[in-house]
């Protein structure tokens, strides 16, 4: 089981919480979405500690054990295309 992030959203997730003064990383999720399924929830945290933890490029990603099965392998990324700039998932286990 992996969970991963690029080096871009590890630099954006860093300077973030340096500038947000808390949190030991970034929380990584799903919440039920009405009738439609699972939308992805992301959010900077503490652990629990019944959290699995991943790190990469310096960078905690918390995650907790009823969201694990549907994001495991999972990569996060942070990109920026024209005026618009956010976090993109890529999930092998996504089917839509």
């Amino acid at each position: 089981m992996a969970v991963t992030l690029t080096e871009a959203a590890a630099r954006h997730v860093t300077r973030y919480m340096a500038k947000r003064g808390k949190g030991v990383g970034v929380r990584l999720g799903v919440k039920t979405t009405g009738c439609s399924g699972l939308a992805y929830k992301l959010e900077y945290a503490e652990f629990a500690p019944e959290d699995t933890i991943f790190e990469g490029h310096g960078v905690k990603v918390i995650i907790d054990p009823k969201s694990l099965p549907y994001i495991d392998g999972t990569e996060l990324d942070f990109v920026r295309e024209g005026l618009n700039e956010g976090f993109k998932f890529h999930n092998p286990r996504e089917k839509d």
